[in-house]
């Protein structure tokens, strides 16, 4: 298909003018609207597309035509003698529509325009070169579960590049290739709907829809396009929970602690997320158990509220309901959306300890209550089924004192110390009861005493014990307002009596008025007081309270007199200012007395340590472990010179040696009876050694708290290197009778007695 256009220009007149002459008006020469071009063109040759020509071309080359605009000389090309415009290569109507260009014509002699640019079209007609696209691939969607028929679900959209006004090569329709008969689609809009009933996502949730947009209105050699749209069932609730089984059992211990969890139940339920949601009920009416949802498992937790006492019951039956939270009216008529299960919790036994009958005890006992006075009792039972006795004690950290104590028994409790309540007047003690000698097993219970007030106490003055009074005073005068204490607490309050002393009655100087509100005055008798005769009075106030048995004392109140002006200010009252005036203040006179008081002390006490030192002198070194005690008298003397030897005359005064030690760390004298005989051999003819010896024994065997063994003291070692060696009768008396003492007599007079004891017995042998 060509298209040649040729342009004639039209001449004509319009008139004349006024003056005769004739006016020529010229039009455009070449005139044109627009060209038309098909686009994909696939010859070998440039695409013709039109002429241009002027009427003012005598084709006798003159002439030249020129062409600008877009794609002028690149896509577009024009003959410059003949005026034949071509295109160069292929034009896509979907890259560019239309192109506007102006073209001219130019005489070449001159170079001059013989006509003025004129603009036209060239419009590149549509074939159908696209395929329909969509604007998504893969659609994802999705629709509830149960819907009914004709349901949208999504609607898909396809666009065609090709000129919507020319042809059928951009109408659409649209048809499915996967996904009947579940679902359907609209061919005019794309509109995706259910076509299938109760479609159910327990059954099946994810569908895959295939979907074919064609272009020329679906006809045959239409182009098409394919899309997958994913489709999901959204979930609704149209499934009840259900229990696996029927019956669930549990077995727990009855020492389980309230609040620990019993055990665990679940439910199923085919929906999901919201719609799966439970909610579980205990339905019997009780309070042992509670049941509770576990929010990310759905699970039934089941857990104790009380304690469990196997003894009681051994078995709990429970009924557990469970539904759904949320539930979806369009069901919920159609069948029941709960389901129930029978829950059984065992119980099993446990030894437990010892449980009292109360949680605490308040006892109650007056102060004056004798020693072992029973107070009160506590009770516990064994809550196991072998009810084993149950022994009673008391928590001593409770009782730090040891005041009270119980019987094991009966779980009396009773006093073990006096009680005092102004000291204390409530004890909080523990008492503990165990099984037997179950110590592992053990409660405890607090018990709170109640220490009563008895009218024990005397009353005392509370505030004031000195008064005063002026030399100048009238009969009848106050002179001092006195109150009392007392440190009990009768249950109506104090009421003290005031009166003065018997045995004050008499030539009294002043008397006490009792004012009946728990005070006394302290009035005088007699006009006219004289510092100089008497300066100073004691006045004996009886005070006496108001309780039974009736407590009272006779407290002093010092009454100073004192000389006074008109107006009875008191100017001075101390008789001792007179002999103090000239000399010290009484402070200073009582700091020399505190001076020479401890002086006299520090002497006292160094004198005492003195001739207690002298007194002390070692009587035992202990040379070595031997397991025998060995009493050194220190080692051999300097002879008749040396004053510190050992003098016998010790052992003649028993008095002087403690009888109140006992040793310890020595070897039972029982297991060398030989040595005591030899040792009552020695001193045979020593009476008063033997006897000391004697009394000692004698007290040690029948003294009860006395060692499991003797202490023997052996004064038979003199010192190492001795002249005179072992003087011992221990040691020698093997050797008696092969041995002369006469050489003792030489020693001078200090070895008098020895050698008379021993020289002299040797002679008698003799």
């Amino acid at each position: 298909f060509r298209t040649v256009v040729y342009i004639i220009m039209l001449l004509y007149h319009t008139g004349t003018a006024g003056d005769g002459l004739s006016l020529r008006r010229s039009k455009r020469g070449w005139m044109w609207n627009q060209f038309f071009l098909l686009e994909e063109y696939t010859g070998s040759d440039d695409q013709y597309v039109g002429k241009l020509h002027s009427d003012k071309d005598r084709e006798d080359g003159t002439v030249r035509y020129v062409l600008t605009g877009e794609g002028a000389g690149t896509i577009f090309v024009i003959d410059e003698n003949s005026g034949d415009l071509h295109a160069t290569r292929r034009l896509d109507r979907e890259e560019k529509a239309s192109y506007t260009l102006s073209a001219k014509a130019v005489d070449k002699l001159t170079g001059r325009d013989l006509e003025g640019p004129s603009q036209f079209t060239i419009k590149i007609h549509d074939i159908n070169d696209n395929e329909p696209k969509f604007t998504k691939d893969p659609y994802i969607a999705s629709v509830q579960e149960m819907a009914d028929v004709g349901t949208f679900v999504v609607q898909v959209t396809a666009t065609d590049a090709d000129d919507s006004t020319y042809g059928n090569s951009a109408k659409v329709v649209y048809s499915i290739l996967q996904g009947q008969p579940y679902f359907s689609v609209e061919p005019e809009t794309g509109i995706i709907r259910t076509a299938l009933p109760n479609m159910n996502r327990e059954v099946r949730e994810h569908y895959q829809v295939v979907i074919q947009a064609k272009d020329m209105a679906g006809q045959m050699g239409g182009l098409s396009g394919t899309t997958t749209v994913n489709i999901t069932l959204l979930d609704i609730n149209n499934n009840p929970p259900r229990f696996p089984q029927g019956v669930y059992q549990f077995t727990v211990p009855e020492s389980l602690e309230p609040g620990s969890t019993i055990g665990m139940l679940k439910a199923t339920d085919a929906d999901t997320g919201k719609n799966a949601e439970m909610e579980y009920t205990i339905m019997d009416d009780q309070d042992m158990f509670q049941i509770s949802t576990k929010g990310i498992t759905q699970e039934g937790v089941i857990t104790l509220t009380k304690t469990l006492d196997y003894e009681k019951r051994k078995i709990h039956t429970l009924r557990v309901q469970v539904e759904n939270v949320y539930l979806d009216p369009r069901f919920h008529s159609r069948e029941s959306f709960r389901d129930t299960a029978t829950v059984k919790v065992v119980v099993e036994d446990v030894d437990e300890p010892p449980v009292f009958k109360r949680p605490a005890y308040i006892m109650e006992v007056k102060e004056n209550a004798e020693i072992g006075t029973i107070i009160g009792s506590v009770s516990a039972v064994d809550p196991d089924a072998s009810r084993n006795i149950v022994k009673y004690l008391i928590d001593w950290r409770t009782d730090m004192d040891h005041v009270f104590n119980i019987h094991p028994n009966n779980g009396s409790v009773y006093i073990s110390r006096p009680l005092d309540r102004e000291e204390q007047a409530w004890h909080n003690i523990s008492v503990q009861a165990t099984e037997n000698s179950k110590y592992s097993l053990m409660s405890h219970v607090p018990v709170y005493v109640r220490v009563l007030d008895v009218n024990d106490n005397a009353p005392t003055f509370d505030n004031v014990d000195e008064a005063f009074v002026c030399e100048n005073a009238k009969a009848g005068q106050r002179i001092q307002t006195v109150s009392a204490s007392d440190a009990d607490q009768p249950a109506g309050g104090h009421r003290f009596f005031f009166s003065l002393a018997p045995e004050a009655s008499v030539n009294a100087n002043f008397t006490v008025r009792d004012n009946k509100d728990n005070t006394a005055s302290v009035v005088t008798v007699r006009s006219g007081y004289s510092r100089v005769q008497k300066s100073v009075y004691l006045v004996p106030v009886v005070i006496a309270d108001g309780d039974f048995p009736v407590q009272s004392s006779t407290n002093t109140l010092t009454v100073r007199v004192c000389s006074c002006d008109r107006d009875g200010n008191m100017k001075q009252c101390n008789s001792e200012a007179f002999t103090l005036a000239a000399g010290l203040s009484t402070g200073a006179l009582v700091a020399i007395l505190l001076c020479v008081i401890i002086l006299l002390m520090i002497v006292v006490l160094f004198t005492a340590l003195r001739s207690q030192r002298e007194k002390m002198e070692p009587l035992i070194i202990s040379k070595e472990d031997v397991r025998d005690n060995v009493v050194s008298y220190n080692d051999e003397g300097g002879g008749e010179e040396d004053t510190q030897a050992f003098d016998i005359g010790t052992l003649r005064n028993p008095e002087v040696i403690e009888d109140t030690k006992h040793r310890r760390d020595i070897i039972p004298d029982s297991l060398y009876p030989s040595t005591r005989r030899l040792a009552a051999t020695a001193a045979r003819d020593n009476t008063d050694v033997q006897d000391f010896i004697a009394q000692r024994l004698q007290e040690n065997d029948s003294d009860p708290a006395a060692p499991p063994y003797d202490s023997l003291a052996t004064y038979a070692y003199e010192g190492s290197g001795s002249v005179a060696e072992s003087l011992s009768s221990l040691e020698s008396v093997s050797s008696e009778g092969l041995q002369d003492y006469n050489y003792l007599s030489e020693w001078g007079p200090r070895f008098k007695k020895l050698a008379d004891m021993y020289g002299g017995e040797e002679s008698e042998d003799s």
